[in-house]
């Protein structure tokens, strides 16, 4: 019955996405991780496909270094029944930090519950975001965020509320870590074993051991 109850509240709750794609990959030659491939299936897509059943009413897709080559991707694929828009960070080398306060700057829909997201997560689909949905929907009243922790390790991606992100956007040029560091009173972890949340794809090494591809 527990399980129940939380897969219904959070089923309820307006889901808005925040997916981080602006990133150079100079550990990998400067290939996009957005592009790397799983099974033949682009990062980017898999994502995409995962959010289908979970009906989120906005999605922000940040890009930067190359987002040409992701917009392009984006294009073959279809995503109408997803609420999706894509934008460029001009300055994408003044780091994630800068794609983050753009994206939060650029949600548009009065969301519930903001998931932020990174592009090189292979692992990470409707299973694991479901899990952070069910967490919120039964979280502690004073916590406004949603960490996963495996093993004491931050993972990703991590749940926001609308209130939380709205002070966010309050202080210029806050994003969301240092703004959690400040307020540890309002983040509730979720300790899981869920490998996926701290697994993440960063050098050559990495693809082989994810099984991952970089043909395009």
């Amino acid at each position: 019955m527990t399980t129940f109850s939380k897969t219904a509240k959070s089923a309820h709750l307006r889901l808005a996405v925040l997916f981080l794609a602006a990133g150079q990959g100079s550990r990998l030659g400067g290939f996009p991780k957005a592009l790397l491939k799983k099974n033949g299936v682009t990062l980017l897509q898999s994502f995409c496909s995962s959010l289908e059943t979970l009906s989120p009413i906005e999605i922000v897709i940040v890009t930067g270094y190359h987002a040409k080559a992701i917009e392009d991707a984006l294009a073959s694929i279809d995503t109408s029944q997803l609420p999706l828009r894509m934008i460029r960070n001009p300055h994408p080398e003044s780091g994630q930090a800068s794609s983050i306060r753009l994206g939060l700057e650029a949600l548009q829909s009065n969301y519930d519950v903001l998931l932020i997201a990174l592009c090189d997560q292979p692992n990470v689909g409707a299973t694991e975001i479901t899990l952070l949905l069910e967490q919120f929907a039964s979280r502690e009243t004073a916590h406004e965020i949603v960490l996963p922790m495996v093993n004491g390790q931050r993972g990703n991606p991590v749940v926001f509320s609308k209130r939380v992100i709205d002070q966010i956007l309050k202080i210029p040029g806050m994003v969301c870590r240092p703004y959690m560091d400040q307020h540890p009173e309002l983040v509730e972890i979720m300790n899981t074993e869920q490998q996926a949340f701290i697994m993440d794809v960063d050098t050559e090494e990495g693809i082989q051991a994810t099984g991952l591809t970089k043909s395009v």
